[in-house]
């Protein structure tokens, strides 16, 4: 199955208080059925009644947190997708509340490629967390620093167990 054959016809719930990152995930999603969501308020209604094969939620400006928690409770996979609450912390938050991952926005123009990596984990009943590293380590540490993992060294030291 190819990329693209993966994400055919896959029902995507799209949050982010951001009108172009909403536009630019439709641009760049054309294969998935996409649903999208400006406000807390929307997100929360649409998860609520509603089924996706997965949930992109934004962490600023719509609570994404709080959004992650009632996709989990509706066992909607979900992805955080964030810029202004990018952080080593944030991403291990994400890990421990049940997201699948974490996509910083600098790197939006490998979202295909990323879902792509979510929903052949989930076919195969895998965590992603460790392709997810294997991805970003090096961008986490040019942008944080060699040391990124030194507030969390015991979760990133026993990460492989988490997975």
């Amino acid at each position: 199955m190819t990329n693209k054959e993966i994400l055919n016809n896959k029902k995507i719930l799209i949050v982010d208080d951001e009108k172009d990152i909403l536009d630019t995930l439709e641009e760049m999603l054309p294969m998935c059925r996409l649903k999208r969501a400006s406000s807390f308020e929307s997100a929360r209604n649409l998860l609520e009644s509603d089924y996706f094969d997965l949930a992109i939620l934004d962490i600023m400006g719509v609570d994404g947190f709080k959004l992650l928690e009632t996709a989990m409770e509706r066992k909607i996979p979900a992805a955080m997708l964030t810029a202004n609450a990018l952080s080593p912390e944030n991403t291990v938050k994400s890990f421990k509340k049940g997201a699948v991952y974490y996509i910083p926005k600098e790197k939006i123009t490998e979202i295909r490629s990323c879902l792509t990596e979510i929903f052949e984990s989930i076919e195969k009943g895998k965590s992603i967390w460790e392709r997810w590293l294997d991805r970003f380590s090096g961008y986490y540490d040019e942008k944080f620093g060699n040391n990124w993992k030194g507030k969390d060294e015991d979760f990133w030291k026993n990460f492989s167990n988490y997975i």
